[in-house]
């Protein structure tokens, strides 16, 4: 490995320490505990909220609540949930599927006040345009002399939502599950131009702006879930009889630490936030920038839809893939990793169509992963550069889905990891210091909703 490399594998590992962990899992147990669970009693309003009773074209915003949700989850619905649950097991056993359920469950807490606070601290950019996200929020909800703290976010976001962990995923199945078992070689070529592919695709719709993707999000995410949580489905049903002496594995596994380097319950916690985190990215605060653009005037409500998205995307999906690659038994064979570790477990349940359903679903996950992420790279480098020169970024995101493709796994996901650790401080520090101002939202929003005011 080059020595920048193992500069980038480093940068990850220091930046997932204890700081960053004692802030998400304290934040989120604070915002908890803070609020009583208040925002937790509410979730059959939230689905309401979600299906569109409340929707009102005339209120502020770009998108509507299922758009903005959808647009959310095609960004966490993704690769993560296909092959960063499969580096969770490598790296840290079956253990580290519980230390994700926790994170995300805290992580509906986190995501119900970040998001509320994207939609009450809106900001409008260089072209007038009423905008969402930490760097907003930060300088709306604190003030001028914490443009530090927006501007760090701003940076280490257009590296975060970058597309080199997803099309690096993709071309890795396109190459894995399809070219090598047909006698294609792998090289350095063919890889370039997969990733040519891709970013070819990933230009038809980015262009297109934030309703086009909010579109085509809101019609491919409900299909990507029912066709991969069907295959999944079908992968259990196959090994019923393996299903619960897996979840005894996750449980028992969960407090030993043996599966994780040096053998430390702290090392499988951590293993499993960081893998958490990349899937739901609750307090990383790109899902703020997709909820701060909802068509709406009740900041609470969209946080109250968001906290459906880490038990969609962790509790549901990534526990799906985690036990379809326990109960196969593909993770103690080999050294597959990432998406080829997967790719075993449908092959190994469904023998001659597994490997091609998985790469229909993993088409589907990643694109629309990465026809989300541009979208929120873009309004970074727009409230550092100016909106009228977000063009820049969109042309840099299309140049590196090639580089991407051609770069190693390990590589890859550490300076995402990194980047998303950095976004985490700016997004929790300002949701915490402006915490009261939520609770204080919520409780007259309730209180009006009982009233039936709304």
């Amino acid at each position: 490995m080059s020595k920048i490399s193992q500069a980038i594998v480093d940068f990850g590992n220091f930046m997932w320490g204890p700081p960053l962990l004692i802030l998400l899992l304290g934040g989120g147990l604070y915002f908890m505990v803070y609020s009583r669970l208040l925002p937790f009693r509410y979730f059959g309003h939230g689905i309401r909220v979600l299906l569109g009773k409340y929707d009102n074209p005339d209120e502020p915003g770009q998108i509507n609540h299922y758009q903005a949700v959808s647009t959310a989850l095609a960004a966490t619905v993704g690769m993560g949930n296909i092959s960063g649950i499969a580096v969770a097991i490598t790296t840290g056993g079956p253990g580290a599927v519980f230390w994700m359920w926790v994170s995300a469950f805290i992580g509906m807490s986190t995501k119900f006040f970040t998001n509320t606070l994207s939609v009450m601290y809106r900001g409008r950019d260089s072209e007038g345009k009423l905008q969402g996200g930490p760097m907003y929020v930060i300088m709306q909800g604190l003030g001028k002399n914490w443009k530090f703290l927006a501007v760090f976010f701003s940076i280490m976001g257009m590296i975060g939502v970058s597309p080199i962990f997803q099309a690096n995923q993709l071309t890795q199945a396109i190459r894995d599950i399809i070219l090598v078992p047909n006698g294609v070689r792998e090289s350095l070529t063919g890889n370039l131009l997969i990733g040519l592919g891709i970013a070819l695709l990933v230009v038809l719709v980015l262009f297109g702006g934030i309703k086009r993707i909010g579109t085509v999000a809101g019609f491919l995410v409900p299909f990507m879930v029912v066709l991969y949580i069907g295959s999944v489905l079908y992968i259990l049903f196959v090994h019923a009889d393996a299903i619960i002496p897996g979840f005894k594995l996750i449980f028992r596994d969960a407090f030993s630490g043996e599966a994780v380097l040096g053998g430390s319950l702290g090392g499988i916690i951590i293993v499993g936030v960081r893998r958490a985190a990349f899937s739901n990215e609750a307090g990383i605060g790109t899902a703020p920038m997709a909820h701060g653009a909802a068509k709406t005037a009740e900041p609470v409500r969209e946080g109250l839809v968001a906290m459906f998205e880490p038990m969609i995307d962790t509790i549901i999906v990534c526990t799906m893939t985690a036990l379809a690659i326990i109960v196969t038994g593909v993770w103690q064979r080999g050294d597959a990793d990432g998406v080829t570790l997967t790719a075993q477990a449908f092959r190994e349940a469904i023998p001659v169509a597994g490997p091609y359903i998985l790469i229909a679903c993993v088409m589907i996950f990643s694109l629309t992963t990465l026809f989300a992420f541009p979208y929120y790279g873009g309004k970074c480098f727009s409230f550092l550069f100016g909106a009228k020169n977000k063009i820049i970024y969109s042309v840099f995101y299309i140049i590196v889905i090639p580089v991407g493709a051609a770069a190693t796994l390990k590589v890859v996901i550490s300076l995402i990891d990194g980047a998303y650790a950095s976004m985490a401080f700016p997004t929790m520090i300002s949701a915490l210091l402006l915490s009261p101002k939520v609770l204080r939202e919520a409780r007259i929003y309730f209180d009006r909703l009982k009233e039936g005011t709304h």
